[in-house]
Parts: structure tokens; C-alpha cells; sequence
């Protein structure tokens, strides 16, 4: 049970100023507000009548959902709404089931319709004439009689409105006011963990026909009118959205208007892949090949074994992908003569890369500098041009899009940190990220002029293979030296990180931007409240859980916490697990 879940919880948060609540929390030992929480969510759960109620509602209603075999359908809110329950929930395929339920709705009521490009990649959007408003509403009622459908006004939603059951005196309502109706199911993986609600609906757009035109009731990204008799296409729905599953599997045909079926300036139409580095720390083979080289460079945070424990992070990173960028080609996990246990063999999405398959001077191998090994990244047989690097403990919190870490002319984006680079000279005690951070200036300052001051967020990195390997030639030997570097060592420098955004961007080819991001050290006493505030809210395009300076001693507790939380935020295995492999 998260206390940070609860919702009045989440009302005192919106009610109280940031300030005062910060004041408060200074004042009022954490102890007691952990015991403050956990009474108000129990007092939520003791909320059973109602609940009760409901129950008996909805049985009386869907009874197969509700039978004794397999649970379909689940209450949620305190039984205020209905999800059904679905062991693979995921963003994309919640967004598909409510885009065949209406099209289907439609279809079997004889109304026309045409798909648009809204403003929302995670949701369809549909255009009907407004004077088939009541048909629609009928068609909507005819389909939530076989499972629990909801509606919502899609357009200057009111204070205090909620989603309502298709057939309710509020649906009603809303479907004969709403110039935009947000439809669709609700569902919820079988532990309960992970709910997604109208976010992924389809949106049923009512337009007005004027002077042989139809006009919109809102802006989308085409245009808002179209004269009446503008042929019908039909696309696949990949053509329409950037959050599609576009390299993984067909997607269906929809019905549109030319206008919407043209490829637009902003669309991405080149492949992305992702590229991991991951190494078992754990591994008594790996240890001993590194115990063979030393003990482990220049300095401490360089040598500790917090840069090489293995929580499970990539299994469940592997899980964030799969639910949040369904667009992604392909998927290279670089490691060192190693292999996740629980990794399907042979899945036609992954590879496995050696270190061996990437250095081209064997006396550099083993190494276990993770700058040398991200330098030779570019050297992946079969990656796409424009990739994102992920260490194993980056995670996608929510559903992004391409858009989100490229533009369409090939640009990547550089998601700059409020960290700062040490701004005094170079010294044997700098931290490792430091004096890599201290190299890269160096480099910059002496191509370009200007001087690197922010570090980059710990957040997937935007990376182009041509621009790397361009880098690679102009700072021939540094970056020969980065390489051949068994451990990490003051000259390093630190090139996916952060060299390679600042040399995009003075060459024209990179643009600083932004990403809602978390970075979770866990070393910090309020960790395991912050991991249950980022779970309650689910609120961060990334977020990273990191460990550079680990003891020893918290280290079992710390992976409890750390597994807990991550196999509440991804519930739902994914492809690249074999299916007898649970998670530890």
C-alpha cells in the first residue's frame, strides 16, 4: 500500500502552497507524517458502503466481468469506477481497443466518419457531423451495455466534471452539450498497480456543416474545415500518430480526408533504436576478470561496486520502453561476455552485442570504463542513424513520442541539467564525472570558444551515429585515449554524456530542450518517499535511480526498495522475457 497514493493526500497537496507545505514539513518529524498518510489512506479504505453498492451495480450489470473463474473487471476509486483488468494494460493497447470500440460503434450504426490528426498523439480522434449527435449517443449507449464505458467533455471541461457511464443521466448530458466527446474503456493490470484511464480514449469530434463545409469545434493539426465532399482515403493509423507500434506489427486501416493523410513538415520518418550498456556485478567470473586488472582507478566513486551492482534495473527499464515508446525499431544491449538470465534468446528486436564486436584494438578489452565503452557505441553493426542511449537504470515514466528526443530534419535534442560542471582547474580529486565534464570544456573551448558550464540530465540520450563517429576523427587522440582507458581515469572524456550535445549544437545540429525528469539517488535519506511520490503520480516523461557511493551495508534493504518499486511502476512483463522468468 503507498501512502503517497492516497487521494486526500494528493488534496492537500493541490490545496496547500508549496511553501507552507515545505514549512510544515520541516516542523513535523517524517515518522509522524508517514503515520499522518497511512491513516488517511486506511480512513479512504474504510469507506465501504458505497463501495459495496457499486459492486453489486456493476455485477447486476456486466455479470460475465464479474464471474468466478477469471477476474475481468476490477473497481477503482473506492469502486467509483470500473477497469477492466488486463495482464499486457499498456498505453498503446489501451489507445487501439478505444479506437476499434468506436469505429466499430460507428460502423455498426451507419455513421459517417472520418479520422483526424488532433493535437494528442496518445489518443484517436474521429469527426462526425454534429446532426448525428443523437445517433452517436445511441451507438455509445448500444456498446457500453457489453462492457463499462465512459465519457467525458473533450473541450472546455467544467469545474467539477467527471467521467461518466455511457447510458448515465451525465452521459447523456454531456454527449448533448460536448462539442468533443472523450470516450473509452478504463483498464488495469491484475495486481492493481497500474491503472490507465480516458488519457488513452478516442476523442468524437462534432462538426457543423456550413455553406458546404464542415468546420471543427476545435483546432487539429491540418485544418479545421473541409469542404463536405473531400474524398475518403484510408491510412494505416501509424500515419496519423507518432505513438504507434510502426516497426513491431500492422497496424489497422482507418477512414480519413486527404488533407490528414499527407505526411507534415514536423512527422519523424526515420527508424530510432535504443542502445543499453549493462554489466552483472554480481557475476564471480566478471569480478575476477576485474580483480585481474587492479583495483579499479584513480579515484574512490570510480572503484566503488555501486557502478556494478544489478538490481534487475534493465528488466524493468526493458519494461518502461516496451509500454511507453512502442515506436522504438530496435533494442542493442552492449555487455561484456555476459547475458541477463531471464532474456528471451533470439528475439528479432534485441541484440546482444560484445564488447569484442565493437573495439577494434583487442588490448583494450576487458575494460570496465563505461566512457571507453560508450565511445565505441557508433560501432554497432546495424544501428539506425538516430538512437537513444540508456544506461540500465534510466526508466521512461510515461508515454513519450519520437518528438520528444528528435526533430524531423534529423535534429537531436539536448536535455540540459541545473547541475554544474566545477568551474576550477582540473585536479587528481575530481570526481570522475567531473573531470571527464572538465575535458569536454577543455575540447569545446578550444574548437568553439564557448565555455561548458550545465552538465546533461541523466536522462535517455539523443544521439546521431554519423556525428559520433565525426566526433571520433576530430578528437582523434583523446578520444583513442578515452578507449583504450581500462577504468575510468582523469582524461576520460565523456562523450553520449554531454560532449556530443554541446558539439551538435555548435555545429547546427542539436537544440537545447527539456524533458520532465527525476533523478533518485539513493543514498538519500527521503529516497523511499520520493520513489512513492513518483509512483503515486506517475509524472516524469524519465527518471533515473542512481547509486554511485554505496557502503555495503544498505545494500539488500536498498534492492527490496528499489525491486518493490519498480515491479509496482512496470507491472507488465514484457517481450523480451523469457515467460517462465519472474522477476526477482
Amino acid at each position: 500500500m503507498n501512502p503517497e497514493a492516497s487521494s486526500l493526500v494528493a488534496a492537500y497537496r493541490t490545496l496547500l502552497p508549496g511553501a507552507l507545505r515545505r514549512g510544515l514539513a520541516r516542523r513535523v518529524p517524517p515518522r509522524l507524517r508517514a503515520l499522518v498518510k497511512r491513516l488517511l489512506r486506511r480512513l479512504q479504505l474504510g469507506v465501504g458502503l458505497g463501495r459495496a453498492l457499486r459492486t453489486r451495480r456493476a455485477r447486476r450489470r456486466w455479470p460475465h466481468l464479474f464471474d468466478q473463474g477469471e477476474r475481468l473487471a476490477a473497481l477503482l476509486d473506492r469502486g467509483a469506477r470500473i477497469a477492466l483488468v488486463r495482464p499486457t494494460a499498456s498505453p498503446l493497447g489501451l489507445r487501439e481497443a478505444n479506437l476499434e470500440l468506436v469505429v466499430s460503434a460507428l460502423e455498426e450504426a451507419g455513421i459517417d466518419y472520418f479520422a483526424v490528426r488532433g493535437t494528442d498523439a496518445f489518443r484517436a480522434c474521429f469527426a462526425v457531423r454534429a446532426a448525428d449527435r443523437a445517433r452517436v449517443t445511441a451507438a455509445l449507449t448500444a456498446s457500453g451495455r457489453r462492457c463499462p464505458l465512459y465519457v467525458a467533455r473533450g473541450d472546455r471541461p467544467r469545474p467539477g466534471d467527471r467521467s461518466a457511464l455511457t447510458g448515465s443521466r451525465r452521459a447523456r448530458r454531456m454527449s448533448a452539450e460536448a462539442g468533443v466527446l472523450r470516450v473509452g474503456m478504463l483498464w488495469r493490470d491484475p495486481g492493481g498497480s497500474l491503472s490507465l484511464g480516458l488519457e488513452f480514449g478516442t476523442d468524437i469530434e462534432f462538426w457543423q456543416d456550413e455553406h458546404r463545409h464542415l468546420v471543427a469545434p476545435r483546432p487539429n493539426r491540418v485544418t479545421d474545415e473541409v469542404p463536405a465532399d473531400t474524398p475518403r482515403v484510408e491510412v494505416p493509423v501509424a500515419r496519423l500518430t507518432p505513438f504507434a507500434a510502426r516497426h513491431t506489427r500492422r497496424t489497422r486501416a482507418v477512414r480519413t480526408l486527404r488533407p490528414y493523410a499527407a505526411a507534415l513538415p514536423e512527422d519523424i520518418r526515420f527508424p530510432v533504436d535504443v542502445v543499453y550498456t549493462w554489466v552483472d556485478g554480481s557475476d564471480p567470473v566478471w569480478q575476477e576478470r576485474r580483480r585481474a586488472h587492479g583495483d579499479g582507478g584513480y579515484h574512490a566513486e570510480a572503484a566503488n561496486p555501486a557502478r556494478y551492482i544489478n538490481r534487475d534495473e534493465l528488466r524493468y527499464s526493458l519494461r518502461s520502453l516496451e509500454q511507453n515508446a512502442p515506436w522504438v525499431r530496435h533494442v542493442f544491449l552492449v555487455t561484456d561476455r555476459q547475458r541477463p538470465a531471464w532474456l528471451e534468446e533470439g528475439h528479432p528486436r534485441l541484440t546482444v552485442v560484445d564488447h569484442t564486436e565493437i573495439f577494434e584494438d583487442p588490448a583494450a578489452l576487458p575494460t570496465f570504463n563505461s566512457h571507453a565503452i560508450e565511445s565505441r557505441l557508433h560501432h554497432i553493426d546495424g544501428l539506425a542513424e538516430h538512437f537513444l542511449y540508456f544506461n540500465d537504470d534510466m526508466f521512461l515514466g510515461t508515454p513519450v513520442t519520437p518528438q520528444d528526443f528528435f526533430l524531423s530534419n534529423g535534429m537531436t535534442r539536448a536535455f540540459l541539467s541545473p547541475s554544474q560542471v566545477p568551474y576550477d582547474a582540473p585536479s587528481p580529486l575530481d570526481r570522475p564525472v567531473d573531470a571527464a565534464g572538465k575535458n569536454n570544456r577543455r575540447l569545446i573551448e578550444e574548437t568553439f570558444g564557448p565555455t561548458l558550464v550545465q552538465k546533461l540530465r541523466h536522462a535517455p540520450y539523443p544521439l546521431r551515429r554519423s556525428l559520433l563517429l565525426e566526433i571520433e576523427h576530430r578528437f582523434a587522440d583523446v578520444h583513442r585515449a578515452t578507449g583504450a582507458s581500462r577504468f575510468r581515469s582523469a582524461t576520460d572524456i565523456s562523450i553520449p554524456s554531454s560532449l556530443y550535445h554541446y558539439y551538435a549544437y555548435l555545429t547546427g545540429r542539436a537544440v537545447p530542450s527539456d524533458i520532465s525528469h527525476a533523478y533518485l539517488a539513493l543514498d538519500r535519506p527521503e529516497i523511499e518517499r520520493r520513489l512513492g511520490i513518483l509512483l503515486a503520480r506517475r509524472d516524469r516523461q524519465a527518471f533515473c535511480i542512481n547509486d554511485t557511493v554505496s557502503d555495503g551495508r544498505d545494500v539488500e534493504r536498498q534492492a527490496r526498495m528499489v525491486r518493490d518499486f519498480l515491479d509496482a511502476y512496470f507491472p507488465v512483463p514484457g517481450p523480451f522475457e523469457r515467460k517462465e522468468s519472474p522477476a526477482r
